[in-house]
């Protein structure tokens, strides 16, 4: 079919074409995948914030899809507006018995919240949750244990939201409900128990890692990096989270941090990013993460939060281990459940991203005394004031009707 020539020069120079035709097809492949991107979308498109300078890295990238989907919690969080109380109203604290945090709202708002709280933590399982006789019309017996419980969660997410202001309102106002963490369950997604160690070894030392648990986000990294950072150590403080000294060859000192602390510190920034939908760099500086000074804003938020939640354990939740019955403690130590960032966040920068759930719940921005319910007072004197701006604000309003004479009207006003 060739020329002799042709087949002579092939079988002297034999040449593979698998390569170049992997080549071209690989080339090929590429445009034609090009093309639908072009034609079609792209489907992991993505939307950068940025945190920092530019060129350094500075910049939080998330899916434009999962932006666009937000959270589907929000659509179910129950409000309503308070009711303004009248002078001389009497007080839930002194129509029922056993009111022993709200007993200063008054009898239509006490109503109001404890119907609300049903919506944000159990609406299948009703009032009957906490109070074993409601259906008998009995509320103030406390024979179930969700009702203590309830009572210091109420004192907890009050203290939240006075005390911890620069954290829950670091940008504007959004505050916490039992809605935050609870979204319509009796029991919080993301709660966490001490499970170390995780490893049973024959010989030499687990370091609690090397594990994929949920705990370590299915990582090697420690999974005991939750309960070593927010519990008390044995010496009433808690353990320093650092990941090393900053100058070189030091003498390792009793206390100094040592790689394993390292490795934990790295599980515990793990876990943040993953609680908060975030990278690194939405807290810390590229060039230089130990350094608080040259990190973001958000890096002072983040630290307010961990105190917050030291605090929240040590003071609200760990005192309830007695509590809880059996079922509801941890599977490993029997202790009481705890929370942590995800709790709340869920994913998100801000929890509900960002929602203010606290505009028309000043019954749980207050330590103790009667709330502060102003702001209603001042809509409820001037129910229409926009209405009102829009009249005098309409030029035709004072304007002369078509049969008027404006020449004459202005001599009569003369």
């Amino acid at each position: 079919m060739f020329p002799k020539w042709f087949d002579k020069w092939n079988d002297d120079n034999p040449t593979n074409i698998f390569g170049p035709a992997i080549a071209v097809g690989a080339l090929g492949g590429a445009v034609f995948v090009a093309a639908l991107i072009v034609g079609f979308g792209q489907p992991y498109a993505t939307a950068s914030m940025q945190t920092g300078p530019r060129g350094t890295g500075m910049h939080v990238a998330e899916f434009e899809a999962s932006l666009a989907a937000g959270d589907p919690t929000v659509i179910d969080f129950y409000t309503d507006e308070p009711f303004v109380p009248e002078e001389g109203e009497e007080l839930a604290g002194d129509i029922y018995e056993n009111v022993q945090v709200l007993g200063d709202l008054t009898d239509a708002n006490f109503n109001r919240l404890m119907g609300a709280i049903t919506q944000w933590v159990a609406p299948e399982e009703g009032c009957t949750y906490c109070h074993a006789n409601a259906a008998d019309g009995e509320y103030a017996d406390d024979d179930l244990y969700t009702k203590v419980v309830a009572r210091s969660m109420l004192t907890m997410t009050r203290n939240i939201n006075v005390n911890w202001d620069a954290h829950v309102n670091a940008n504007y106002e959004v505050g916490v409900t039992c809605y935050t963490c609870h979204r319509g369950q009796p029991v919080p997604n993301n709660v966490w128990f001490r499970i170390s160690p995780v490893n049973e070894n024959a010989e030499g030392w687990s370091a609690n890692q090397n594990r994929a648990t949920m705990a370590s986000n299915f990582t090697s990294l420690p999974s005991d990096y939750l309960e070593h950072y927010l519990l008390e150590s044995d010496d009433g403080g808690y353990n320093m989270i650092a990941v090393h000294d900053l100058d070189s060859r030091v003498q390792q000192q009793p206390g100094d941090p040592l790689i394993q602390q390292t490795e934990r510190t790295y599980a515990f920034m793990n876990y943040i990013s993953n609680s908060l939908g975030v990278n690194c760099t939405f807290c810390h500086n590229s060039r230089a993460f130990y350094d608080g000074a040259q990190n973001t804003p958000q890096w002072g938020t983040a630290s307010l939060g961990i105190i917050m939640v030291q605090e929240m354990i040590a003071e609200h939740l760990l005192p309830l281990q007695d509590v809880y019955p059996e079922n509801r403690l941890g599977p490993v130590y029997g202790d009481a459940p705890l929370a942590a960032c995800r709790t709340c966040h869920q994913g998100y920068q801000q929890p509900m991203q960002g929602l203010n759930v606290i505009a028309n719940w000043p019954e749980l921005n207050v330590l103790e005394g009667p709330p502060d319910y102003s702001a209603w007072e001042v809509a409820e004197a001037d129910p229409e004031p926009e209405a009102a701006e829009a009249e005098d604000m309409d030029p035709e309003a004072d304007a002369p009707e078509a049969d008027e004479d404006p020449e004459a009207e202005e001599e009569v006003s003369e």
